[in-house]
């Protein structure tokens, strides 16, 4: 889905710039890349500059690097162990230079012991201590609270989970303050097929502020988004933006319409594929814009079978 891969190269380019926020851990993979078969390499070409990703036989990332220009650019390092994260490191290098006061890593450790808990401890490269991430999880495997220490002090993130009549609720607070809730469920509207619906709301200094529900199919593709923002006279949350998402036999984006009062902004995705097995997308090309991405993909080669007499 074009969606979620735009939405990895912007979580990318994110953790390269330094951001330190705690989220919950996430290992990317050829998945969220929109890629298939055994991807080796990935060089993605935009109007802004230049991606490569680069991927181990697993599909797991292992380096992501954004080029802005021949002497600008990020480098991430992610280092597993046992289909694990348990490092990863952001280098900026400016004027092809390496810039040590801008570039960090992170450490993880696993305990397993009783229920799962994850240890972040953010360096930067000048050996400065400047965070650490305590994830706690349930004994359901769901994340439940995130403990951030560094010289400022420390805070915790409460996630609370709720679940009420198929609705799943997952509320983000901290110090009793409502930071994010997301609520799921399934539904199944008349003549059409089952329906996921994710209402995700979103507070400022605990107030409701903005808020986005998003429509998925059962397999993941989503179908459509309606943004809405808060109405501090009538306290209700007012619809502002919808936007609707189509597909071809191959899952792949092939139109979205954004529809804002009476306005209406349709773009248009087409695609142009390598001669590989796999088919995956190698240049997109987007109406009325015209804009497009090209990508140029290396795979792994074939291993070859010994076949015994």
């Amino acid at each position: 889905m074009i969606n979620k891969y735009l939405q990895t190269i912007f979580l990318t380019l994110v953790v390269a710039l330094g951001t330190m926020q705690g989220q919950e851990i996430q290992i990317f993979t050829l998945d969220d890349f929109d890629l298939k078969g055994e991807v080796k390499f990935c060089l993605v070409s935009t109007d802004y500059g230049k991606e490569e990703y680069d991927f181990n036989k697993k599909g797991f990332l292992t380096k992501a690097v954004t080029r802005y220009n021949a002497q600008d650019y990020d480098v991430v390092h992610y280092k597993y162990s046992n289909g694990e994260l348990i490092e990863k490191r952001s280098e900026s290098y400016r004027n092809n230079a390496f810039d040590s006061s801008t570039s960090i890593a992170h450490f993880y450790e696993i305990d397993s012991t009783d229920n799962i808990k994850i240890e972040e401890r953010i360096f930067s490269y000048d050996k400065e201590f400047l965070d650490e991430y305590i994830y706690g999880y349930d004994e359901f495997g769901d994340l439940i609270s995130i403990k951030r220490t560094n010289n400022d002090g420390t805070d915790i993130t409460l996630i609370e989970h709720k679940k009420f009549k198929g609705e799943n609720t997952v509320t983000y607070m901290i110090n009793e303050v409502p930071l994010k809730s997301i609520r799921t469920s399934t539904q199944k509207p008349k003549n059409k097929p089952a329906q996921k619906i994710v209402l995700t709301k979103e507070y400022l200094k605990g107030e409701e502020s903005y808020a986005f529900e998003e429509v998925f199919s059962l397999d993941g593709k989503l179908m459509a988004q309606q943004e809405f923002e808060f109405n501090i006279q009538t306290k209700k949350f007012e619809p502002t933006t919808r936007t609707s998402y189509e597909y071809d036999d191959k899952g792949m984006l092939i139109a979205e319409v954004a529809k804002r009062g009476a306005g209406i902004i349709k773009k248009e995705y087409v695609y142009q594929y390598d001669k590989a097995v796999e088919g995956n997308w190698i240049k997109q090309i987007v109406t009325p814009d015209n804009t497009y991405t090209t990508r140029k993909i290396t795979y792994y080669p074939e291993e070859t079978k010994v076949i015994k007499e």
